[in-house]
């Protein structure tokens, strides 16, 4: 347990995990067998972002996504599609939590990290508005920018540039790699994210997305169009790695829709009485309060590593602050 007793920062939050910040016990040593097991089965296993983005990409494959063959060259037909399979699920999903957690309140301040309203008019914001900034920079920067660099690759995949793989070819690589995308994305996140928190690209590029510093689920990919050039960079790994449409399907929504949940700013969604699903991410809802640390994710333990790591204690956010003041001056 975390004693929180002498930690000055506590009356800053509404409400914050007991327990220190976790990380992938896959990377723990000496091995940690159960551990991982109760891991994985946490992810996969409940509904959370990793089940929910897999479901998407499940029922886009199967009734909207063209086939390969019709997107061998460029048709407004099957480009319209793919915009729209990254439209319609962003607005939905982000647009019914807000509604659920910010508009009906439907769960009050229940498990909400932030005491704190999302914002309205300050001059910092687009438009005056937190959240009609986010909108704007989520679906008219992240949206153009995820749905170009998906043309590029389905048209390559089409016409057998690159290496792809089928469940009847290879049924071991193909669950295995599924499982593999959360670790790439991780690992991209992490050194692209470090390079966007250089004091020169962060004032002119990443600072539109920490404008959040209390988060909302438009948030979550609410970013400059640069920094969105760097972040969908991502999913170029399936010009190399052999890979299938479901397995970009299944990125591309663990890349867009997964951070609406984890940029919800509540750690559970509840149902009447009842937990339905883990939404937010202390550790990310740490970096956009004191910004130098947890650059990447919980998955694989860069931060750790690095130093650069908040565990939710008060020597982490002591030791994070002499760390920026140090990159600042």
């Amino acid at each position: 347990m975390t004693d929180f007793s002498q930690d000055a920062e506590a009356a800053r939050w509404n409400y914050r995990p007991e327990n220190p910040v976790g990380l992938n016990p896959l990377f723990s040593w000496p091995p940690r067998p159960a551990a991982v097991l109760r891991w994985y089965r946490g992810a996969w296993l409940q509904l959370t972002s990793l089940t929910l983005c897999l479901a998407l990409a499940v029922a886009a494959y199967a009734w909207f996504l063209p086939p390969l063959e019709a997107m061998q060259s460029f048709a407004p037909g099957w480009m319209f599609r793919v915009w729209l399979l990254n439209m319609v699920p962003q607005i939905l999903v982000a647009s019914g939590l807000h509604w659920w957690l910010y508009m009906r309140k439907g769960q009050g301040m229940y498990k909400k990290f932030d005491r704190r309203d999302l914002t309205r008019d300050n001059g910092t914001f687009t438009f005056r508005n937190q959240v009609w900034d986010n909108i704007w920079w989520t679906l008219g920067s992240a949206m153009t920018v995820c749905t170009v660099y998906q043309w590029l690759i389905y048209w390559v995949m089409a016409n057998s540039w690159v290496p792809t793989v089928t469940w009847a070819q290879a049924p071991v690589w193909f669950v295995a790699w599924m499982f593999f995308i959360p670790m790439w994305s991780g690992l991209h996140f992490y050194w692209v994210h470090r390079l966007e928190h250089h004091p020169k690209l962060y004032k002119h590029v990443h600072a539109v997305h920490h404008r959040n510093v209390n988060i909302g689920p438009w948030s979550g990919i609410s970013n400059h169009w640069y920094e969105n050039i760097l972040y969908f960079t991502t999913y170029f790994i399936h010009l190399v790695v052999p890979s299938h449409p479901l397995h970009l399907l299944f990125h591309i929504y663990f890349q867009q829709v997964s951070p609406i949940l984890s940029h919800s700013g509540f750690e559970k969604i509840k149902a009447g009485e009842t937990e339905a699903a883990k939404t937010g991410d202390f550790f990310h809802q740490l970096h956009h309060r004191y910004f130098e640390c947890n650059y990447g994710t919980s998955e694989i333990p860069f931060d750790k590593w690095f130093g650069t790591f908040h565990d939710g204690s008060a020597e982490a956010t002591t030791r994070t602050r002499a760390y920026k003041k140090q990159m600042y001056t």
